[in-house]
């Protein structure tokens, strides 16, 4: 194990700092300073190295914590990354972005601030790229079948990588006109720079995954002629369809949905020229929803120079301590304080949009807003508590529905199930022999731990259709609910 009494020598969980807020809101690179390589040693080192390591338990992956902890305290970093990648093919991206349900079920978290699971991590990584530990990984031999995985975000590239180290001939689709999904336009800048995805999409492209971006299928290619053509399909589209807010005033102009601005965003940031992009500069910016794309809106409408910005969520302000309903070691819900809210802004609770209000030009002014008030467990706007708040720009990011389904429902005769995900077996097979679901397509919008996981579990299940079995692992199944959103 790391230093037996870490744990009891350093009782304080440090974390890399954040670059002066003045200073990272002029610019679109990662907010985290590069943290001195003693104080990662010393916080691996408080790793307890459990009879029962739950931090495996929190993390849908599966993740070898307390080994690469171990290897990281001793200094061993291309064998830390080793035991890291064993079960996660994108370090890199969960490091980043994923709010870590592992700390959430750490032991130590029981009466200590957790290990720093998260950042030990992304550091591997990070020093496994910088040295050039990762390397491709081409197939010992083909199996002459071919695969066609629709969708680059996580879960996609997850499965493309694991059925293309299978032998199997791989090609990902993508309708963007650059791989990555939501990772490369739904994700800023300044969370994660896109050298992170382009490097991994590099080694990918060695091993002989084939990338076929700026194809709709559907649309350029049926999904039925898409079957056809390949002996197993993955779908791995996301749940892209936003949840709207049908009231009063939705059509004005300035009322715009989260992912629509964040794409432009990230488009500009890229070097692109975008048409009528949506911009927050000198605008009273409001933003609905208090999730991590809302903080991701937040953080973007600094850097565009917002005169103001005020985040609305509906409901009440999570609690800073782990209340009752949610013990040790499930993950709770907790007020956070991401980097972007550091940077500025207003953030109200118990807050019920009612209207947008509109000048004579249709142009969104303001919004009317009331105090939320629960009433037989259903959140409804108080009576005689409306205020308006101006607006010259709103963004809803009230989280997502579902996968689009119009063209998979026409071309495949697929099935959903009640909560608008497409219908799956318990090996990740839909009713359409040979076409299978991964991610957020099928369970819904939730972490990119999931969808890494999923990706996974459901290349395992491909190479069984394909080959009788398969020596990949599957790390997950499609009934596992724990930790979704």
């Amino acid at each position: 194990m790391a230093d037996p009494k870490g744990f009891l020598k350093v009782q304080k969980r440090e974390l890399p700092a954040r670059r002066p807020v003045p200073v990272r809101i002029q610019d679109w690179k990662e907010v985290y300073e590069q943290q001195e390589s003693g104080v990662l040693r010393r916080q691996a080192g408080r790793c307890m190295d459990c009879g029962i390591p739950f931090c495996h338990q929190g993390c849908p992956l599966g993740n070898l914590i307390p080994e690469w902890n171990d290897l990281t305290w001793r200094g061993e970093g291309r064998q830390a990354i080793e035991r890291l990648h064993a079960t996660n093919n994108f370090p890199e991206f969960t490091g980043r972005l994923c709010p870590a349900p592992c700390e959430a079920s750490c032991v130590l978290g029981i009466n200590q601030p957790p290990v720093t699971i998260k950042q030990v991590e992304v550091s591997i990584i990070d020093e496994a790229f910088a040295n050039g530990w990762v390397e491709p990984h081409p197939p010992v031999r083909l199996t002459g079948k071919t695969v066609a995985v629709v969708g680059s975000g996580p879960a996609g590239l997850a499965a493309a990588q694991q059925l293309t180290r299978a032998g199997h001939t791989v090609a990902v689709y993508e309708r963007d006109d650059r791989i990555g999904g939501l990772l490369r336009y739904g994700i800023p800048e300044f969370k994660m720079e896109k050298k992170h995805l382009e490097a991994r999409l590099a080694q990918m492209t060695a091993e002989g995954t084939r990338f076929r971006a700026g194809v709709n299928i559907g649309v350029d290619i049926s999904w039925s002629d898409l079957r056809a053509r390949y002996d197993a399909v993955v779908i791995a589209t996301g749940a892209l369809v936003p949840r709207d807010l049908p009231i009063p005033g939705r059509d004005l102009k300035g009322v715009h949905f989260a992912m629509d601005y964040l794409v432009q965003a990230n488009r500009e940031v890229a070097g692109d020229e975008v048409a009528d992009q949506i911009y927050a500069e000198d605008k009273h910016v409001i933003v609905l929803g208090g999730g991590d794309t809302g903080a991701d809106c937040l953080g973007t409408a600094h850097r565009q120079r917002a005169a103001s910005v005020t985040t609305l969520a509906i409901g009440k302000q999570p609690p800073h301590e782990r209340p009752e309903a949610q013990p040790w070691p499930l993950y709770p819900t907790l007020f956070e304080v991401a980097s972007a809210h550091e940077e500025g802004g207003e953030r109200q609770y118990l807050a019920s949009t009612v209207e947008f209000l509109s000048d004579d030009e249709g142009n969104v002014r303001a919004l009317r807003v009331a105090e939320t008030e629960y009433v037989d467990g259903r959140r409804v706007p108080k009576a005689g508590t409306e205020r308006e708040l101006p607006a010259d720009l709103v963004l809803l990011a009230l989280g997502f529905t579902g996968p689009e389904s119009d063209d998979l429902s026409a071309q495949l005769d697929l099935a959903f199930d009640e909560r608008g995900n497409v219908a799956r077996d318990g090996k990740y097979q839909t009713a359409h022999q040979g076409v299978f679901v991964a991610g957020d397509a099928g369970r819904g919008q939730s972490l990119i731990v999931w969808a890494i996981a999923e990706g996974r579990a459901a290349a395992a299940a491909v190479d069984t259709y394909l080959e009788g079995s398969t020596e990949l692992p599957a790390p997950v199944r499609p009934t596992d609910r724990a930790f979704a959103v």
